[in-house]
């Protein structure tokens, strides 16, 4: 359920779609707050996937691949991952109907997750959700070091082969800006997002999915 104006009314993954497509998107207070409520920032926080910046002390860990990546394969868990508590995030935004929605958008293609695994063990990844040629990155969560750092990269190198023109990072942090992410105002967020949803574009590119793919593309780009 969400909160307007003291009532409640019930979120479909159509509505929530909707929302995602006029630059709204849900956040709870906390874990066990049955509603959510509704973001829409002055100031934005997108990644332009033109000036992406790999740091060199990752770029050596890439080459290392000290992780397996993988994509789609555990969506539930990298959500989970996500909600869980760590240091300096004790509390989460993610609740139970959060939760809910964002499996159902996956189930129904319109949500992705890139995973870092060590053997058999998840230890680190992010998700969010696709419509048209943008995506809304949610959340991102590090058993391992570096390991939700590589993820971003390897999202980064689909999102570019795959013709995506934005990728919104809905605040900006000191970690984000590391990758080179900037903050725009509501304007000109909402006309890069009109021109974004009205294009296609592919999670699933030829070509990407590895070290030598991602290094590639940023030699190439950078």
């Amino acid at each position: 359920m969400a909160r307007r104006g003291g009532q409640r009314f019930e979120i479909t993954p159509s509505i929530l779609l909707k929302a995602y497509a006029c630059g709204i998107f849900p956040m709870a207070e906390k874990a066990d707050d049955p509603g959510i409520f509704w973001i829409d920032p002055t100031e934005r926080g997108i990644l332009p996937l033109d000036g992406f910046h790999l740091p060199r002390s990752l770029r050596k860990t890439i080459r290392r691949a000290p992780f397996e990546i993988r994509v789609d394969t555990a969506f539930p868990a990298v959500v989970d991952g996500c909600a869980e508590a760590a240091p300096g995030r004790m509390e989460t935004w993610i609740n139970g109907q959060i939760r809910s929605l964002t499996l159902a958008l996956f189930q129904e293609g319109f949500a992705h997750c890139v995973e870092a695994w060590e053997g058999e063990e998840l230890v680190g990844g992010l998700y969010g959700v696709s419509l048209g040629a943008a995506f809304f990155g949610e959340s991102m969560f590090s058993r391992r070091t570096d390991a939700s750092k590589i993820a971003l990269a390897y999202l980064w190198e689909r999102l570019s082969r795959g013709g995506y023109r934005l990728l919104d990072t809905q605040f900006l942090t000191s970690h984000l800006e590391r990758f080179g992410a900037i903050e725009i105002d509501r304007e000109t967020y909402q006309s890069l997002l009109a021109d974004a949803v009205a294009r296609d574009a592919t999670f699933y590119p030829a070509g990407a999915g590895t070290s030598e793919s991602v290094l590639q593309l940023f030699s190439q780009t950078s």
